[in-house]
C-alpha cells in the first residue's frame, strides 16, 4: 500500500511539473538565415493595449505585408510561418493578434470597450508601428474573413498608409453570405442523404434568413466549404500547441479571446454590414476568393466586389479552393504577389 502511495505521488509530482512547463513554455519564433533577415516574435504597445505581433522575412528591405486574421479572434500566428514560407522569401510578412485575440488576450485588462472601430484604430497604430520600424513609406494590407471587416475600413479610412489592399475571404453582405451558406450545405447535405442534418438546418432556415444567426460553422467545414485542400488549420488545439510560438497559457488565451471577440464582435457585422460602411477605396483592391468558400460566400463579395469604386481593382478567383486560397493554393498566391507586387 504504501509503495502504491509513492508511486501514485510521483505520477501527480510529474503530471504536475509537466503541466507548469507547458504553461510557462518559452515560445519564439525559428530563425531565418540572412544578414538581413528577420524573424521576432514579441509583445509591442499599440494604441494602449499591448499587442503580440510576428515579424518574418529574408531580407527586411522587401516589401511588407500586414496580416489581418479572421475570426473574430482566430489568431494565425500559430500556423502562419507553415504557409508562408514561400512569401517570406520576397516580402516581409507581419502577423498580429488583435486585442483580446490570442496572445494579445490578457487576463486582467479590460475589454469592455471592445469593437471594430477600436480594432481598425489599433490596425492603423500598427502600420505606423510596422512602417517606421522598417523604414516603409506604405504597406501592402491583407485581410482574411474577419479580417477583411477589419482591413477594408482602415484601407478606406487611411488609404496614404497602402499600396493596395487585399481581401481573402472577403466579408460583403452578410446576410447574404450566411443565406448562400446555408443553401450550398443543405443540398449537399440532401445529396449526402444526411436527412438528419437537412432536417437540423431547415429548422434554422428563417433564423439565417433574417440575420439572427449564422449558418453553423461545423457544417459549412462538414460538406466543404471551409477547406478543401488542406485541413481547416483554425481551432486545432493540438497544433497550436505544438508550435513554437504558442504554449498552454497561449493555448488559454485563445479560447477565452475567441469566445469574448465572437459574442461582442459578431453582431456587428450583422447589424453593419462591409457594403453600408465602405463604398469607395482610393488604392488599388483585390478580392481573391475561393470557388469552393462557405464561410464567406465567393459570390456575395463578387456583388461586393463589382459595387465598390476603387483606383483599380481585380477579382479573383481560385478553382480550387475554399476560405484558405492562400494557403490551399499557396504556389499560385505567391506567384501573384510577386508578380504583382515585387518591381
Amino acid at each position: 500500500m504504501k509503495n502504491l502511495r509513492k508511486k501514485l505521488k510521483i505520477i501527480g509530482a510529474t503530471i504536475l511539473l509537466l503541466l507548469i512547463t507547458a504553461l510557462f513554455f518559452p515560445t519564439w519564433t525559428s530563425a531565418i538565415k540572412g544578414e538581413k533577415s528577420i524573424s521576432v516574435l514579441e509583445q509591442v504597445d499599440i494604441n494602449g493595449s499591448r499587442h503580440q505581433i510576428m515579424i518574418r522575412g529574408n531580407d527586411s528591405d522587401h516589401p511588407v505585408i500586414i496580416f489581418v486574421h479572421g475570426g473574430p479572434g482566430c489568431s494565425e500566428i500559430p500556423y502562419a510561418a507553415k504557409y508562408q514560407d514561400l512569401l517570406e522569401t520576397r516580402f516581409t510578412v507581419v502577423n498580429y493578434d488583435q486585442r483580446a485575440s490570442g496572445k494579445s488576450y490578457h487576463f486582467f485588462e479590460d475589454y469592455a470597450n471592445l469593437s471594430s472601430d477600436l480594432l481598425v484604430e489599433d490596425l492603423l497604430a500598427l502600420t505606423d508601428y510596422v512602417s517606421e520600424r522598417l523604414g516603409k513609406e506604405k504597406v501592402i494590407l491583407i485581410g482574411h474573413s474577419y479580417g477583411t471587416y477589419i482591413a477594408t475600413q482602415a484601407a478606406h479610412k487611411a488609404p496614404e498608409k497602402y499600396e493596395a489592399y487585399v481581401g481573402i475571404g472577403q466579408m460583403s453582405d452578410t446576410v447574404k453570405s450566411e443565406t448562400d451558406s446555408l443553401n450550398y450545405i443543405l443540398d449537399q447535405a440532401q445529396q449526402a442523404g444526411n436527412f438528419n442534418d437537412v432536417s437540423y438546418l431547415q429548422g434554422l432556415s428563417e433564423q439565417i434568413k433574417n440575420g439572427d444567426t449564422f449558418t453553423p460553422r461545423n457544417y459549412v467545414m462538414k460538406y466543404g466549404g471551409a477547406s478543401r485542400l488542406i485541413d481547416s488549420p483554425d481551432g486545432n488545439t493540438l497544433d497550436t500547441l505544438l508550435s513554437s510560438e504558442y504554449n498552454l497559457l497561449d493555448v488559454i488565451r485563445y479560447n477565452l479571446g475567441l469566445s469574448f471577440s465572437q459574442q461582442v464582435l459578431l453582431k456587428e457585422v450583422m447589424e453593419h454590414p462591409l457594403p453600408e460602411l465602405v463604398t469607395k477605396l482610393e488604392i488599388p483592391c483585390y478580392f481573391i476568393m475561393g470557388k469552393y468558400d462557405y464561410m464567406t460566400s465567393s459570390h456575395a463579395a463578387k456583388t461586393y466586389f463589382d459595387s465598390i469604386e476603387a483606383d483599380s481593382k481585380e477579382f479573383i478567383a481560385y478553382e480550387q479552393s475554399a476560405h484558405y486560397p492562400q494557403f490551399e493554393e499557396k504556389e499560385k498566391f505567391y506567384k501573384w504577389m510577386t508578380d504583382t507586387f515585387v518591381k
